[in-house]
């Protein structure tokens, strides 16, 4: 691991690291006169000079292409597209443009598009989603001709599930549970790997149309789908964890409870794994949890803590029972992975109610403490102390974090900072950010505060953290969310100000372009000219996206233009 990355986090090091490869702003403000009234020509000019001695991003790959389409550019961006000469990756990328056109409202051009794609497979995924687009636009009839004609068994169900969906949110619940009977028909009759995540899918439709027993039925459908496949103590069914996911969040955890006192396999004596043995003490303590589990799932997070306890005592060697050379019992782990079990805590993280979420953590704590959770602990641990920090349980979070390596430590506890501040509790936040010992992670911690108190709509108050922060790096950075703060609140001129303090080239770049995109057209343009100056004309682009549409078409010839195309 590079050194800094766990105390940065990936996305503060990256942008640390391009920064300090750009350098810092020059000292005469360079750019800040330019176009000062903001004329479109003068913007354009400057963008193809830009584009002559700055390579930036390639044309067919990365947000480019989709920047086209949105600004009414689609046949552009296909046949940047046909330049491609991999056919698997340029039937992705005219996959990619299809999704885009279509949510951009182009839906002919997208249908054309999609008609195009090269590999069957990939133009049949574009053709899937056509069809929520088509219904939603008004067009039925379309989109049921474009159901009917998918040619793949796989993708049949799921068509005419996300129509059901589509139909169901335009509110003709009779139509949409007519095709969520047509979807389970062709999911019954074609049951192959992705089956799972099309039952998820009619379930959700089921429950938008208000029919709660057949979206219960197709949740069953989802475990026993699960339960049918052969699984490893390390596999990963997100349908499951969506059900899950779903239940929870309406305070429904007996089919949770259920799973993790369901072992994950019953393991027959003497059966040994990488020299640890699976006797039958591990297997009569599964049994005896599914027994206790059977009749009473009400128990709450006490019983499922003694259940998992009682399963590792009992599936535990006695002290001198063999020597260090003899095969070592396997921990029983339940059917629910922690890795199913942390999806399901990020997914209700924000939206569960208090007593579910703290609820859910009791659960997850058990597992971590009975050894089941395998290796996908650590997921699992990061899992649970988020979701206390966001539920403001930061002296709990802050056990859970010191259970980690101290090399890690650090940067888990400005996660934790993070998500307390945007629980709403920036005081605390603040306090537990000052109190970090590595100045990296407290840096990093410091810069959530000040985000998190700029988006709620208190500049001042971000400003006086941002000033507190030892690393220029990170005060610029810090900064960046001030200047759309103060922008937001009404005081364009003196965020203008701040961003020009800023040190680093390509972080003041950045804050005059957060800049940029809530300003007034003209004021817009000229800003987005002197990110042009500092960042070039990728750093912009994104910017005259809204402002000046016509600039990525400009773009793009000059490119070709200067590449010889």
């Amino acid at each position: 691991m590079p050194e800094g990355l766990a105390q940065w986090g990936y996305e503060l090091f990256l942008r640390r690291e391009a920064a300090r490869r750009r350098g810092p702003a020059p000292e005469n403000h360079a750019g800040k006169d330019i176009a000062q009234r903001g004329f479109e020509p003068c913007l354009l000019a400057l963008l193809r000079l830009s584009v002559g001695t700055d390579p930036g991003p390639g044309l067919t790959t990365g947000w480019f292409p989709a920047a086209l389409v949105r600004t009414g550019h689609l046949v552009r961006a296909a046949e940047l597209a046909w330049t491609i000469g991999d056919e698997l990756e340029r039937s992705r990328q005219l996959l990619a443009l299809v999704k885009a056109a279509a949510d951009a409202g182009d839906l002919y051009g997208a249908q054309a598009l999609a008609e195009s794609v090269p590999l069957p497979q990939l133009r049949d995924e574009a053709l899937v989603a056509l069809v929520p687009a088509w219904a939603r636009a008004g067009e039925r009839d379309l989109a049921t001709a474009l159901a009917e004609g998918i040619r793949y068994p796989h993708n049949w169900a799921r068509a005419w599930a996300v129509l059901a969906r589509a139909v169901a949110d335009d509110g003709d619940i009779q139509d949409a549970l007519g095709f969520v009977g047509r979807a389970d028909d062709e999911a019954r009759a074609f049951v192959f790997d992705g089956t799972g995540e099309v039952l998820v899918l009619l379930m959700e439709a089921a429950a938008a149309t208000g029919d709660q027993e057949r979206a219960a039925a197709l949740a069953d459908r989802v475990e026993d789908f699960t339960r049918s496949h052969t699984r490893a103590a390390w596999s990963k069914s997100r349908p499951l964890a969506a059900v899950l996911a779903r239940e929870a969040l309406s305070g429904d955890l007996d089919r949770l409870d259920t799973l993790l006192r369901t072992p994950s396999r019953p393991s027959a004596a003497g059966d040994v794994l990488c020299g640890w043995a699976l006797d039958a003490a591990a297997d009569q303590g599964g049994a005896q949890a599914d027994q206790g589990g059977a009749g009473d799932d009400q128990g709450g997070a006490e019983d499922v803590v003694q259940d998992l306890t009682r399963d590792v005592g009992q599936g535990a060697p006695r002290e001198g029972e063999f020597d260090e050379f003899s095969p070592r019992p396997l921990p029983p782990r339940p059917f629910l992975t922690a890795w199913e079990l942390a999806w399901v805590l990020d997914a209700v993280a924000e939206a569960a109610d208090l007593d579910v979420a703290l609820a859910l953590a009791d659960r997850a704590e058990a597992l971590l403490e009975s050894g089941g959770a395998g290796r996908d602990h650590d997921h699992l641990l990061r899992a649970v102390t988020l979701l206390l920090a966001r539920r403001g349980q930061a002296e709990r979070a802050m056990a859970l974090a010191d259970r980690i390596d101290a090399d890690l430590r650090a940067g888990r506890q400005a996660e934790i900072v993070g998500e307390l501040a945007r629980s709403g509790d920036t005081d605390t936040a603040e306090s537990l950010a000052h109190a970090i010992t590595d100045p990296r992670a407290r840096a990093r911690a410091l810069i959530e505060v000040v985000r998190e108190l700029a988006r709620r709509g208190a500049p001042d108050a971000a400003e006086t953290v941002a000033n507190l922060i030892d690393d220029r790096w990170a005060q610029d950075e810090a900064l960046v969310a001030v200047v759309q703060g103060r922008a937001r609140r009404g005081d364009p001129d003196r965020a203008e100000t701040l961003a020009h303090s800023i040190a680093h080239r390509a972080t003041r770049a950045r804050a005059l372009a957060a800049l940029a995109e809530v300003s007034e057209p003209s004021r817009a343009r000229r800003l987005a000219a002197q990110v042009v100056v500092l960042g070039g004309w990728d750093a912009a682009l994104p910017v005259l996206e809204r402002i000046v549409p016509r600039s990525t078409a400009v773009v793009v010839d000059q490119m070709m233009i200067r590449d010889g195309l």
